[in-house]
């Protein structure tokens, strides 16, 4: 089991607390085990929106599988001591994963996370953040970056996006398809291709027929899946899996096979596994039709 450890700084916005916070306890409902904690360093903490919520002040053991997200507030408010911004460096340290939502992205910037960094913040402070933390990349335009266990996004409903990311690519896509579909979220991600997750930019049509072709597909996309398979699943002949397909992602079913399994090895290479290792593990023949794949996308190269 998992821990989402969630620092709450004074004047916290309610849905960058809230948004994360119900993708993570949906997966839980669904059997996919999250715990959700409130870490702030009073035991009160006031939001925007005239709410108050209690949070403990003494931090839990985490673990490398754990997750701490900042969500964002707005100043002016007192900002994390040297102890929290310390945490949070240790957690990273340690394997661990932070996370800031629009301005969390700033307690991360104070304790030196983002330096050599690229992260995403809100459009109205890019310029303030890039003049603050120079030693970061602010990336313009883009609802979440990921960066070496470091995530940030631009904020509000973008929090949501950040968290769908993570469990995708903890879990796997149909994980964070299952908890997009079951909040009602119709989720699009923007940014560079690495940032872009398929399975929810393609899930935003209402064809149930396509839908559960996508769910069969997702949740065996390292497998060969022909197309007879998925004509059986979806009670229609091949050629009709094949126009419904394109006629609602604009894909054929094996391009979209072929786009969730890149979309993994990015990860694992990211993470530092050799080309051979991510191949494998993503269900690629071989190394040299990743690397073919990954050029055609133009993704840059990897050992």
């Amino acid at each position: 089991m998992s821990h989402v450890l969630f620092l709450l700084i004074p004047q916290v916005h309610l849905l960058e607390v809230a948004g994360p916070a119900q993708v993570f306890s949906t997966a839980n409902d669904l059997g996919y085990a999250y715990t959700i904690a409130y870490v702030a360093e009073t035991s009160q903490v006031a939001t925007v929106q005239g709410l108050t919520l209690p949070a403990a002040t003494a931090w839990p053991r985490l673990a490398p599988d754990d997750l701490v997200i900042v969500p964002g507030w707005r100043g002016p408010t007192r900002p994390p001591g040297e102890q929290t911004l310390r945490r949070l460096r240790d957690h990273h340290a340690a394997g661990g994963t932070v996370a800031g939502v629009c301005a969390g992205a700033d307690a991360l910037g104070r304790a030196g996370l983002l330096d050599g960094r690229r992260c995403a913040v809100h459009h109205c402070v890019q310029d303030e953040f890039a003049r603050l933390y120079p030693k970061s990349e602010v990336v313009k335009d883009s609802l979440y970056v990921e960066d070496d266990r470091v995530i940030t996004s631009a904020g509000k409903a973008s929090g949501i996006d950040l968290a769908l990311h993570l469990l995708s690519m903890r879990h796997g896509p149909y994980a964070a398809g299952q908890v997009a579909r079951t909040m009602l979220v119709h989720t699009r991600r923007d940014g560079t291709a690495p940032q872009i997750s398929p399975m929810l930019r393609l899930r935003s049509h209402m064809d149930e027929t396509v839908h559960r072709i996508q769910d069969l597909i997702e949740s065996r996309f390292t497998e060969r899946l022909p197309l007879s398979l998925l004509a059986k699943a979806a009670g229609c002949s091949e050629r009709t899996v094949t126009r419904l397909f394109r006629r609602a992602t604009g894909l054929t079913p094996l391009a979209y096979q072929s786009a969730l399994r890149l979309e993994r090895a990015e990860h694992l290479l990211r993470r530092g596994a050799t080309a051979e290792v991510a191949a494998r593990e993503a269900g690629f023949a071989d190394a040299r039709m990743l690397r073919r794949l990954r050029a055609r996308a133009g993704a840059p190269d990897h050992p």
